[in-house]
């Protein structure tokens, strides 16, 4: 299956989190998206991966997504090595998305900034042809996505450029209350985290807020791009309203 958006992401919820949205904004214009987690989240304060797994499925559905996998890399101890590379070279050949959306490449939690990294290369290698993958002992061909946009997270980067997700913001914070162990949580006997109480999830809506008002929308969800864009015409320009 050939999906044209792929967000790939450390932790189940990431993707939620930063760029559900802009994965739901593409789905209802036709596009194929979808998700691929690295890691089950297993060293998350609250909650089991058993039980995040199922989340992430309730938020896929919401999110109307083509596919969503893990790898099952290790949460916390993941590096940027072969083992690592190769596992995200193979999904990426796997689905040959024309873009990917990935971690920031800085963040308060380190996984985020590492896996940002991981990512990005991992989308270049995945385009060197001396580079060889099988899937079920059939050799892959290599495939380099045409670009690698990093959403934010908590720590706030100047954005590339935004993406309006005001049609969809209700279902994106619909998915993100999917992961009931994780938001909105205060009132339960598990630890407190520093994402379970309404204040973390109230800065999302802010964040959004924010990030829209700068182009005269109401939501928006933040890019940044190490590789130079350019447009057609612009037409693709959303005008600020005055």
């Amino acid at each position: 299956m050939k999906l044209d958006i792929l967000a790939i992401a450390v932790h189940p919820d990431d993707v939620e989190l930063g760029c559900a949205g802009t994965l739901m904004v593409h789905a209802q214009q036709g596009m194929k998206v979808g998700v691929i987690d690295l890691t089950r989240g297993e060293l998350g304060t609250r909650g089991t991966p058993e039980l995040r797994v199922k989340e992430a499925q309730d938020a896929a559905k919401i999110m109307g997504l083509e596919v969503r996998e893990n790898l099952e890399l290790a949460d916390g101890f993941f590096r940027n090595d072969t083992m690592e590379q190769m596992a995200i070279i193979r999904a990426i050949r796997k689905y040959q998305p024309d873009i990917v959306l990935a971690n920031a490449m800085d963040d308060r939690h380190p996984d985020h900034g590492r896996a940002g990294k991981l990512i990005a290369d991992s989308c270049f290698l995945a385009g060197l042809r001396k580079i060889e993958t099988t899937v079920d002992g059939i050799p892959q061909q290599a495939w380099r996505p045409k670009q690698v946009f990093h959403f934010l997270q908590d720590r706030y980067h100047e954005p590339d450029f935004v993406v309006d997700i005001t049609p969809v913001m209700e279902k994106k914070l619909d998915a993100i209350k999917s992961f009931s162990s994780q938001f909105l949580t205060a009132k339960d006997n598990e630890p407190q985290t520093y994402i379970s109480g309404s204040g973390f999830f109230d800065s999302v809506v802010y964040r959004a807020k924010m990030l829209g008002k700068m182009v005269g929308v109401d939501y928006a969800e933040g890019y940044t791009s190490a590789k130079m864009m350019g447009i057609r015409n612009f037409a693709d320009l959303i005008n600020e309203v005055t």
